[in-house]
């Protein structure tokens, strides 16, 4: 007996609105979860690479690319992100308000050579090749950050660290 599994598509929906921003796919054969967004100046790509444990999100209005190691008490595993979706599409009253806080270090963007990719893996490279990667590591909640991830299911928030400076 062969087994087929084939991706999974969702609809995003905005929680207020309930109008639709993006889509998430599951591809549970490759251990991918492969999200678009389309919503202005939050507008993003990003893909959850279960198989390498990193997470990699293109925000459009950055022209950058933002990479993070998956820790397993932060980010759901592929089954919880896929029971969530399946959830919020079939209910509109379902809502997980998870976010993620990451920072990363301005002026540290690096572009990536073949040793990040075979780190990373080829859907990240797809996704950021080409352009600045900067690495995020998980914080507590701050301000002015952009927003991204999973809208309504697991929203990733990408903040500047400051430096404080001395006068």
């Amino acid at each position: 007996m062969i087994l087929c599994f084939l991706p999974k598509t969702f609809t995003l929906r905005d929680p207020i609105s309930n109008y639709v921003t993006g889509t998430m796919t599951i591809h549970s054969e490759e251990h991918i979860v492969d999200v678009h967004v389309r919503s202005g100046v939050y507008s993003s790509d990003t893909i959850f690479d279960y198989t390498h444990g990193y997470i990699a999100t293109k925000l459009f209005s950055r022209n950058a690319c933002f990479i993070m190691k998956i820790e397993k008490d932060v980010i759901p595993d592929l089954e919880e992100i896929g029971r969530l979706a399946f959830e919020r599409q079939v209910t509109l009253d379902v809502y997980s308000p998870n976010n993620v806080w990451a920072q990363f270090q301005p002026g540290t963007s690096r572009l990536g050579h073949f040793r990040d990719w075979i780190l990373y893996g080829k859907h990240i490279e797809n996704l950021c090749t080409g352009l600045p990667l900067y690495e995020l590591v998980a914080t507590e909640h701050a301000d002015g950050c952009a927003s991204a991830g999973i809208p309504s299911i697991l929203g990733l928030k990408i903040c500047e660290e400051l430096i404080a400076t001395e006068y």
